[in-house]
């Protein structure tokens, strides 16, 4: 059997962690500062780990993840 292909997408937007949970970065920070507040932008530092229904799909997208 060939080796199944990563979606180059997916490798470049999430890691799985060692016990394979979903970490990707917070959604809404590539523009429009001005109307959030400085406690949205505060709280969407860094990055997130996905739910489980979220991280069932990125993970079909990653066999070898």
């Amino acid at each position: 059997m060939p080796k199944m292909k990563t979606k180059s997408g997916v490798k470049k937007r999430f890691k799985i962690t060692a016990s394979g949970k979903v970490k990707a970065g917070q959604a809404g920070k590539q523009h429009g500062m001005m109307k959030r507040s400085n406690k949205q932008i505060r709280n969407q530092r860094g990055t997130a780990v996905l739910s489980d229904p979220d991280a069932r799909v990125v993970k079909k997208f990653m066999p070898y993840g």
